[in-house]
């Protein structure tokens, strides 16, 4: 009668032990769904447009090309005057999407030659 009960305490306490073991798996699970979403949000090439400055501010000018290369922390670009121009950016660039190749980007150029703002304006003139 000994060995039944302590048998069944046992079991229960196995049972006890799995089912709390596959609870909290599901609540790891969550948890990287939420990270990975943190990081994909809060990746700044990925963030969309909102706010983009038509207007550049006094001390900024907009500047418009297609992409002839990519180098780092570069674009150059020739511009539509044909100029050739490298516009550096960094983590504090908004980018709607990263350019490629080929890509017609607008881009709002500080004082210093630094992209603040990058947007792709491929599809603006397909339309």
């Amino acid at each position: 009668m000994k060995k039944q009960r302590g048998f069944l305490i046992l079991a229960a306490l196995f049972s006890l032990g799995t089912a709390g073991c596959a609870t909290s798996g599901g609540l790891q699970g969550t948890e990287q769904e939420n990270i990975g979403l943190g990081i994909v949000l809060g990746t700044l090439g990925a963030q969309q447009m909102q706010g983009w400055r038509r207007v550049p501010p006094a001390d900024a000018r907009i500047v418009r090309g297609q992409v002839l290369a990519i180098e780092g922390g570069a674009y150059v670009i020739r511009e539509v005057s044909g100029e050739e121009r490298r516009l550096s950016h960094d983590e504090n660039t908004r980018i709607d999407r990263p350019a490629h190749v080929g890509d017609k980007i607008e881009a709002c150029v500080d004082q210093g030659g630094r992209a603040t703002e990058i947007r792709n304006i491929d599809h603006e003139e397909r339309d």
